[in-house]
């Protein structure tokens, strides 16, 4: 986000009303132009990302936030502490993103980053878009750490998964991990999970099918229908006999001996 800073010195965050493009610093407005194509890409992946995480209920884009009455500061994502409702928010969420690229004034991001700091925000992450591109993880009164493509970006008790630092601005990242967290959400560790549990589903649906065939002969044989214990008797034997054996034991044994094999556990 690309800034600059008015001369008034004694604003208070309600002088300002949303959609007013400026920010609080001690009083100082501070103005903040439109971003790039790589910032406003990045805000959207980004925010998508941090948004599904299964632990997070509350994130948003450019949300104010007044931690003072001489303070308004809006990151470009906000994890935690955003309601749905108007107005500058109370505080500072736990978790902020920035996006840094062409026009970004280095001075004035910095003083955002400790204003946040300084508020009680816990990590700073600034997604730098120049050159290499990479993040850096701010933490109050900790050395600046970088991070690189492939490597990984955690905020324990805010996110629940570690965020690979190219999803953050690559698309194809992005999706991956949002489809990683929606899965989460409804109770599947993966797409492999969801996949196999297809695969169970259907070799139960094929067990099924050759299980109806053989419950009707027995039936017959016995000249009546199969007890549920009977039943799952049997489509345990079909399981590790096979239906040729099955089919063999139903033509050999008269109705009383083939009662007495169901019910012998240790009958093959």
């Amino acid at each position: 986000m690309s800034t600059g800073t008015a001369h008034r010195a004694d604003f208070r965050a309600s002088d300002l009303r949303p959609g007013d493009p400026y920010e609080l610093s001690g009083g100082r407005a501070i103005y903040c132009a439109p971003t790039g194509g790589d910032g406003s890409r990045g805000t959207l992946l980004g925010g998508e990302v941090l948004d599904t995480d299964p632990a997070v209920e509350e994130a948003g884009v450019d949300a104010g936030f007044a931690p003072a009455p001489h303070d308004l500061r809006a990151p470009d994502i906000a994890v935690g502490n955003v309601p749905d409702a108007p107005g500058w928010i109370p505080g500072v969420p736990p978790l902020a993103v920035e996006y840094a690229g062409v026009g970004q004034e280095e001075q004035k991001l910095q003083e955002k980053i400790r204003d946040l700091l300084a508020a009680g925000t816990r990590w700073v992450w600034v997604v730098r878009l120049l050159g290499e591109r990479h993040v850096e993880v701010h933490e109050a009164r900790k050395p600046v750490v970088r991070r690189r493509t492939g490597q990984m970006l955690s905020a324990p008790g805010v996110l629940r998964n570690e965020v690979p630092v190219e999803a953050l601005f690559d698309r194809t990242a992005a999706h991956e991990v949002t489809l990683r967290n929606l899965l989460q959400r409804r109770g599947y560790e993966s797409l492999d999970a969801v996949r196999e549990e297809g695969r169970d589903e259907g070799r139960d649906a094929g067990r099924e099918q050759g299980l109806a065939p053989l419950v009707h002969q027995f039936e017959r044989r016995l000249g009546r229908p199969l007890s549920e214990e009977e039943r799952r008797s049997l489509s345990a034997r079909l399981l590790h006999l096979g239906p040729a054996r099955l089919g063999d034991v139903v033509l050999d044994l008269d109705p009383a001996a083939l009662a007495a094999w169901l019910a012998d556990a240790n009958a093959a």
